[in-house]
C-alpha cells in the first residue's frame, strides 16, 4: 500500500477509537441536492439590512467531500453528490462539546480525508462572495474513502493536468473515471433518456415489451459467431444469443400484433472502436406492415429521440466534423446503385470471379469460403458505407444475403430489406419479414452449404421456428437498432467504450 493508504487506514481505526462508526448501518434522509439549491436559492434584504433567508432552511446533502480548507475557528469544504457540487461551512462553535469539540478539532479536521462519503444538515445561505453554500450544524460519516481519487488540477489559465484521463484506466475503473469526470455522467443520462424515448415511442404504437431468452440451443437470427457454453444438467450445448429476432416471430405467430425487446446480445468476434462483444440492441415486430413503413417509423423515432435528448429541442447531432439531421425525410438508395455510384461496379451483372479480382485489386480483404453476396457485402463496407454521413436508408438486397427476408415484390433475386446507416456506419437493419415456410427452408439449406464451405457466420437450420411458421405467420415488418452506435451519435462519442459503463477489457496482469 502507498503511504496514503496507510494513513487512511490509521484514520479509520482512529475513529472507531472515538466512537465513531466510519460505515454506519442505518440510513441517512437526503432532502435535497447541490443543483437545486445553488439553482432555486432565494432571500431577501430586510430594513435594517440583515438577510431573510426564504428557502432552503433545513436542508440534509449526502456526497463525497472533494476538497476541504481551513479558515481559523471554520471549514470550508466541496460536497460532491448525483447532481453536482455544492460548498459547505462548518464553524467549530457548532460541534462543541463541554470543553472539548472531539467530532470537529479531530475527526473533522484530522481525519476525514478527500473521497470520504459524508451526510450533513444545515441551512443554505450566500456567503460574502456571493456563493450559495451550506451552514453545517449537523456531521455524519458514511462511508471512509480507503484509496485517493486522483485529483484533477487547474493551472492559472484554467488548463487542466494530472487527471485521470488514461482511456484504459477510465473504462477499467468506471468508478472512479464517474467521479473525478463528472462531465462523462451526461452520456450515461443521455442514453437512458435515448432508451426511454424509443420504449414510449414503441408503446403509444401499442406493442407489447417482451423478453426473450439469452440462453439459446440454437444460434439464430444473424449471421455471426456465438459464444457457447454447456448446461451440465440437460447435458446440452447452448449459445448467448446473437439475436432475438427469431423468438419475437414466434409471439407473431402466436397471435401478437406488435412486439419489442431491449435485448443484450453476445457475438464472438473482433473488438474495436464501435464493436463490443456484448452490446444492446433493440428490435421489435409489427404484423400486416412491411418495410416501407418500418422506413416511415423509423424516422419519426429517430428525430423524436434526437429532440428529446436535446434540451433545446433540435433535431441534429453532432458527431466529430458533421452535423447530423435527424429530421426525416432520409435518402432511399438501393444497394446495387450506391456500390455503383462509389465504385463504378455493376454487381448485378457482375459474376463472382469478376468481383473477386476487383477486391483483389482494391485490396479488400477476402477468403474463398466467400459467395457472391459475401463479396458484395465486403465492397460496399470497403467502398460505400464510409459515404453514408446523413441518415440513408440502403434497400433491397440480395437473396443471399438476407436469409430471413420476403422476396421483393418486383424486383426477382432481390429482397425487401434496408439497413440504416449514419455517419458512415449501420445502426438499423429491417425486413419485411419472410413467412413462407417452404422458402424459409430452403434459405436454411442454403446458410447450411455456406457453413460447409467455412462460413462461421453462416445461420443454423431451426427447426422449431420453421414448425411456428408453418402454423401461419401473417406479413410482417421487423427492425433491430444498434442502441450502443445510436447513444455513440446522439452523445457525439467515436468510441462504443464511451457509451458503455463497463466496456469488456483484458484483465489485469
Amino acid at each position: 500500500m502507498t503511504e496514503q493508504e496507510l494513513q487512511r487506514r490509521e484514520s479509520l481505526h482512529k475513529l472507531r477509537e472515538l466512537g465513531i462508526d466510519p460505515y454506519p448501518a442505518e440510513m441517512f434522509d437526503v432532502t435535497a441536492f447541490s443543483n437545486d439549491i445553488i439553482a432555486n436559492y432565494q432571500e431577501e434584504i430586510l430594513d435594517d439590512g440583515t438577510k431573510n433567508r426564504l428557502n432552503y432552511q433545513s436542508v440534509a446533502l449526502a456526497g463525497r467531500v472533494m476538497a476541504s480548507r481551513e479558515a481559523g475557528k471554520a471549514m470550508f469544504m466541496n460536497l460532491q453528490d448525483a447532481n453536482g457540487r455544492i460548498q459547505l461551512y462548518l464553524r467549530r462553535d457548532d460541534f462543541l462539546v463541554g470543553e472539548e469539540a472531539p467530532l470537529f478539532d479531530v475527526a473533522i479536521k484530522k481525519l476525514l480525508d478527500l473521497g470520504d462519503y459524508i451526510g450533513v444538515k444545515g441551512y443554505a445561505f450566500r456567503t460574502k462572495t456571493g456563493e450559495v453554500s451550506v451552514h453545517v450544524q449537523e456531521f455524519k460519516f458514511l462511508a471512509k474513502s480507503l484509496r485517493p481519487l486522483p485529483v484533477v488540477k487547474k493551472d492559472a489559465d484554467g488548463n487542466i493536468f494530472d487527471a485521470f484521463t488514461d482511456p484504459e484506466l477510465r473504462y477499467r475503473m468506471r468508478y472512479v473515471d464517474l467521479t473525478v469526470n463528472t462531465e462523462f455522467r451526461q452520456i450515461f443520462i443521455k442514453r437512458t433518456k435515448l432508451i426511454k424515448t424509443m420504449r414510449n415511442y414503441l408503446d403509444e404504437l401499442g406493442l407489447l415489451e417482451v423478453e426473450t431468452p439469452i440462453l439459446q440451443p440454437i444460434h439464430g437470427g444473424a449471421a455471426a459467431r456465438p459464444f457457447t457454453t454447456h448446461h451440465n444438467t440437460l447435458d446440452m450445448t447452448l449459445y448467448l444469443r446473437i439475436a432475438n429476432e427469431l423468438y419475437l416471430k414466434r409471439l407473431i405467430v402466436a397471435g401478437f400484433d406488435g412486439v419489442y425487446e431491449f435485448a443484450k446480445m453476445f457475438r464472438n468476434e473482433g473488438m474495436d472502436r464501435t464493436h463490443n462483444p456484448e452490446f444492446t440492441a433493440l428490435e421489435f415486430y409489427v404484423a400486416y406492415k412491411d418495410y416501407h413503413w418500418m422506413m416511415d417509423v423509423t424516422e419519426k423515432m429517430l428525430e423524436r429521440v434526437a429532440r428529446a435528448i436535446h434540451d433545446e429541442g433540435g433535431s441534429t447531432a453532432q458527431v466529430g466534423e458533421n452535423v447530423i439531421e435527424f429530421a426525416g425525410p432520409y435518402r432511399r438508395l438501393t444497394m446495387f446503385d450506391a456500390i455503383q455510384e462509389y465504385t463504378g461496379i455493376n454487381v448485378e451483372t457482375a459474376d463472382e470471379s469478376e468481383l473477386r479480382n476487383y477486391c483483389k485489386k482494391e485490396h479488400i480483404e477476402i477468403d474463398a469460403t466467400m459467395g457472391k453476396a459475401k463479396l458484395i457485402d465486403e465492397i460496399f463496407g470497403a467502398k460505400v458505407e464510409g459515404h453514408l454521413i446523413q441518415p440513408t436508408f440502403l434497400i433491397d438486397y440480395p437473396m443471399e444475403m438476407s436469409p430471413l427476408t420476403k422476396k421483393h415484390r418486383s424486383k426477382p433475386g432481390l429482397v425487401e430489406r434496408f439497413e440504416l446507416f449514419v455517419n458512415g456506419k449501420e445502426v438499423a437493419n429491417a425486413y419485411s419479414e419472410l413467412n413462407d415456410p417452404i422458402d424459409q427452408r430452403e434459405r436454411f439449406e442454403e446458410q447450411l452449404r455456406l457453413a460447409a464451405r467455412g462460413d462461421e457466420e453462416a445461420m443454423a437450420m431451426d427447426e422449431d421456428f420453421l414448425r411456428a411458421l408453418e402454423y401461419g405467420m401473417p406479413p410482417t415488418a421487423g427492425i433491430g437498432f444498434g442502441i450502443d452506435r445510436l447513444a455513440m451519435m446522439f452523445t457525439g462519442q467515436v468510441s462504443i467504450q464511451e457509451v458503455l459503463f463497463f466496456p469488456q477489457m483484458r484483465p489485469e496482469a
